[in-house]
């Protein structure tokens, strides 16, 4: 018999009640998942965080697991709080999910100054638009075709042609005498002269050209709106990537899809639903239609690559961690349902490896790493960190799996970087924060983590195993003493009280949430190092180091070098390229030549698997630690 559970997303409002049928034994979480209700797992609901937790407001709590006593706390626990995904269904309930922090405005790095700036770029987006006009056929005896008239007037002997051109063909040759605007694309230079119309438009339409470049990161989501004549940015958007819901890492939407075609589809279209929303906006702020947007460019890593053609994920999540495919794709936007030019070219750039993805192949394309005389490093520091490390001479790759730690997942009060979030922290005799947008905090987030660390370890308050010294607080000035406190058994340092900053409520740093940050920065310090250990490259013959992605851009160098996020190199050797993945889709965008050049870039690139290296296990836990002194 099923199980009643009602979800009150709001107890004031009658209309915010949903009430499920549930079988007995189904979590909470995944009965909400089932019925298209959001409850946010970062975790993809291994009890790992505290994100889906609800209180009780009917019927009895279970008795508490594990997760839910070391996850919420004592007092969480006894005022009726549970994971939900840890939260079995026995009998009828009502539950309210924990209210998300009130994140607006979200800090998203956006597309950057774009290949205006470059000044490298021939523009050769193979797009090309012109005016003709075509004669219609009027003779019965005539055997021909509006389409065979069109091909004559365009100057082509043959080309592709996609059905919705075709559909459409009869009255717009007919509708106009000014003639019509016929749209090809012409892949590279390899086509051998064949091309593809994508549209044939009433009119004069010949100087309505645009593109799309897209960043689909696991945590957001970039989309820039770029003429394709000139290069120049219209417009960008950028947003969370709404399959957060279902897990906040790589590994967590893995499982969440894994051999489950209806999880899956979900994955799927709520991403296609977002790029939709995305192209709709930036056809509202630029003025461009959308039916004007000819070509799309989209980099990802090689999870969002396959949930974005509906490819089920899972052997990418499984040894030897293989994806289905790698090649650069190219795809007509009416396959993916996207909401531009039925006949666009969508091209999705090549995959290097399991979790070194067409991002990483952007970045390269950006930095022109894969052309400097000198040995120099790319980090892109995300949800899945990827490094590059090379020269023209040979190039090597490996992703960094950071987690969502650095981006405030996992952490008792993270947050990601929005309105209200602790982005900037300074310590001397006490702790002093900046926060986003200068407003009441909320939480921290991922650069006021860092800061939080540097500061604490320069204060001897952690130690360089990550211990935070409660033993030893005598020795801190007054006031910061007073912040080091130990809670049943858990040791935590108060960031703010209530009051303090505009916090409402009291937000601390837990000896878990130092393990968290810990184990996140030795992935990423333990890629590096271990890409310099196979390549044979010392700091002193590392010319540069380049940070990129939306957490690279905003963490302080200072500050990261300090923890041993990045390698102990000189300041001046360290610099940030902001949003290298998707300044290399807009190279691409514009220049077929630089598309073309991404495949054999991502061919060059040797993909070095961390875990499977001798070397790697030691490497990683001497990363986990932080260095010592100053």
């Amino acid at each position: 018999m099923a199980v009643p559970l009602t979800i009150v997303a709001d107890p004031h409002d009658p209309a915010g009640r949903r009430t499920l049928a549930v079988a007995p034994g189904t979590t909470i979480l995944k009965a909400a998942h089932a019925a298209g209700v959001d409850i946010t797992a970062t975790c993809g609901g291994r009890g790992r965080c505290t994100s889906c937790r609800v209180k009780f407001l009917a019927g009895l709590p279970p008795p508490p697991t594990i997760m839910d006593e070391v996850q919420l706390g004592d007092d969480l626990v006894r005022d009726g709080y549970r994971l939900a995904c840890q939260c079995v269904l026995h009998e009828a309930v009502t539950v309210q999910p924990a209210p998300p922090l009130d994140e607006r405005a979200f800090q998203i790095l956006g597309a950057g100054p774009g290949v205006r700036q470059l000044g490298r770029v021939a523009l050769d987006s193979g797009v090309a638009k012109q005016l003709v006009k075509v004669t219609v056929p009027r003779e019965e005896h005539h055997q021909t075709s509006d389409l065979e008239q069109l091909l004559e007037a365009v100057g082509l002997t043959t080309a592709d042609v996609g059905p919705s051109v075709v559909q459409g063909l009869p009255s717009a040759l007919r509708d106009d005498p000014a003639g019509v605007t016929v749209t090809t694309f012409a892949s590279g230079t390899a086509s051998g002269g064949r091309q593809r119309i994508l549209a044939v438009e009433r009119g004069d339409t010949a100087v309505m050209k645009f593109g799309l470049a897209i960043d689909i990161g696991t945590t957001s989501v970039v989309t820039t709106l770029v003429e394709l004549e000139s290069g120049e940015q219209l417009a960008s958007v950028s947003s969370l990537n709404p399959q957060t819901v279902f897990g906040g890492d790589l590994m967590s939407r893995i499982a969440f899809a894994q051999f489950n075609p209806g999880n899956l589809r979900k994955l799927h279209t709520r991403i296609i639903g977002l790029l939709n929303q995305h192209i709709e906006q930036i056809c509202r702020e630029s003025g461009v239609l959308a039916k004007w947007i000819y070509k799309v460019v989209v980099v990802g890593n090689t999870c969002m690559h396959h949930i974005l053609l509906g490819i089920d994920p899972s052997h990418v999540g499984l040894a030897p961690y293989a994806p289905v495919m790698r090649h650069a794709l190219t795809l007509s936007a009416r396959e993916l349902f996207l909401k531009v030019a039925p006949e666009a070219r969508v091209c999705l750039l090549p995959l290097v490896a399991g979790f070194v993805g067409a991002d990483a192949v952007g970045v390269a394309l950006a930095t022109r790493i894969y052309d400097s005389a000198e040995i120099r490093i790319a980090v892109d520091i995300g949800t899945n960190g990827e490094v590059l490390l090379g020269s023209r001479d040979r190039l090597w790759a490996c992703s960094a799996p950071a987690g969502p730690a650095l981006e405030g997942g996992q952490i008792r009060h993270g947050m990601r970087g929005a309105l209200g979030a602790v982005d900037r922290v300074a310590v001397d005799d006490d702790i002093h924060v900046h926060t986003i947008g200068e407003v009441d905090a909320l939480g921290i987030c991922g650069s006021g983590i860092i800061d939080l660390l540097a500061g604490l370890l320069d204060r001897g308050v952690i130690d360089w195993t990550g211990l935070i010294q409660v033993d030893r607080r005598d020795a801190l000035p007054p006031k910061l003493a007073e912040r080091v406190v130990m809670r049943g058994e858990e040791r935590q340092v108060i960031v703010l009280r209530p009051g303090e900053a505009g916090a409402r409520q009291e937000i601390v740093l837990t000896q878990d949430d130092v393990r968290q940050v810990q184990l996140a920065k030795g992935a990423i310090a333990s890629g590096v190092m271990m890409l310099q250990h196979v390549a044979g490259v010392p700091a002193d013959r590392v010319a540069e180091l380049m940070l990129a992605g939306g957490f690279g851009n905003y963490v302080s160098i200072e500050s990261a070098l300090r923890i041993g996020l990045i390698p102990p190199l000189p300041r001046e050797r360290i610099r940030y390229v902001g949003n290298a993945a998707s300044l290399g889709a807009q190279l691409c965008l514009v220049s077929e030549i630089e598309r073309a050049r991404a495949e054999t870039v991502a061919a060059r690139i040797e993909h070095v698997s961390l875990a499977s290296h001798p070397d790697f296990e030691g490497i990683f836990v001497d990363c986990m630690n932080f260095p010592r002194g100053r």
